[in-house]
């Protein structure tokens, strides 16, 4: 179950980070950020409500480390998104996101000294793997060429979405409900409190933001609902499994990436690329055998 929610999980966000892409043109930062969770929240609610239906059902009891887990894990989603955006202006799409997926590789780091999260050595073999991938990907070819600012964004963006990660997975542990129900308690507190601080936010200090962001409807909504419905399987999938193996798993993510950054957005790849995206699917296997 947490193999299908992560690939649909990864499809969703590789179509959300083309639109994010796309978005970014015409709108700052923090607009494309909000984006990503402002038509959210009504969708979780939706979601949870379907799931209440049923009349076995528990409302959980929220305490001190749920809230504390939640809080983390919303400001380090809005921290890790921003710098994503700031990624897309300077590599292309595809390698954008190859280096922010080395959130993998932090995430099995930090799982395993911080967060009880054991690995196999089949399950760190394909970590390594899928690490190698992403350098591949990042479309480095020589030391001489490298862009450290760049490196350095991606690198802090994948810090943030591991951090983000861990914390969404303690959360739903936190409440110690049966699948599915803790995941989609969590999706909606996150999501309702990321809208709710960027939009105070910008409506104080930048209304020209949201005023560029309602500019652009069709962009904002088709971000928000790919976004909604690739956390839903992210949160879900972190409940039923440990991070790193989910992380790596999920960078088949690169597999959707690299066909819509060629068909969609019409930006040509290398051959190193598809030499990484064979590492990448040599991984998630690995990581399903683990």
């Amino acid at each position: 179950m947490w193999i299908l929610f992560t690939l649909l999980a990864a499809f969703m966000q590789a179509w959300r980070n083309a639109f994010q892409k796309q978005l970014s043109v015409d709108v700052n930062v923090l607009g494309v950020t909000l984006a990503r969770f402002i038509y959210a929240s009504p969708l979780a609610a939706l979601y949870l409500w379907l799931l209440y239906s049923s009349p076995d059902a528990v409302i959980p009891a929220f305490h001190d480390n749920f809230v504390f887990y939640v809080v983390a894990a919303s400001l380090m989603q809005i921290l890790a998104t921003a710098l994503m955006v700031v990624l897309f202006k300077q590599k292309n799409y595809a390698i954008g996101v190859g280096l922010a997926k080395s959130e993998a590789i932090f995430a099995a780091v930090l799982g395993v000294l911080f967060f009880s999260s054991a690995l196999t050595p089949l399950g760190w073999l394909g970590v390594l793997l899928g690490s190698i991938a992403v350098f591949l990907l990042s479309g480095l070819t020589s030391i001489k060429t490298i862009s450290w600012s760049t490196v350095l964004i991606g690198g802090a963006s994948g810090l943030a979405f591991a951090l983000t990660s861990l914390w969404v997975r303690e959360a739903s542990l936190a409440l110690g409900l049966p699948f599915p129900y803790g995941a989609a308690w969590v999706l909606l507190f996150v999501i309702s409190l990321q809208t709710l601080i960027l939009l105070c936010y910008l409506a104080l200090r930048d209304a020209q933001t949201l005023n560029a962001l309602w500019s652009k409807p069709k962009l904002t909504l088709l971000t928000s609902v790919s976004s909604c419905i690739g956390s839903l399987g992210w949160f879900t999938a972190m409940s039923l499994e440990t991070v790193p193996l989910v992380k790596t798993l999920g960078q088949v993510e690169v597999l959707f990436t690299l066909m819509i950054s060629a068909w969609f957005l019409n930006e040509k790849l290398k051959k190193q690329h598809y030499l990484g995206l064979g590492l990448i699917v040599v991984a998630a296997m690995l990581v399903m055998w683990a």
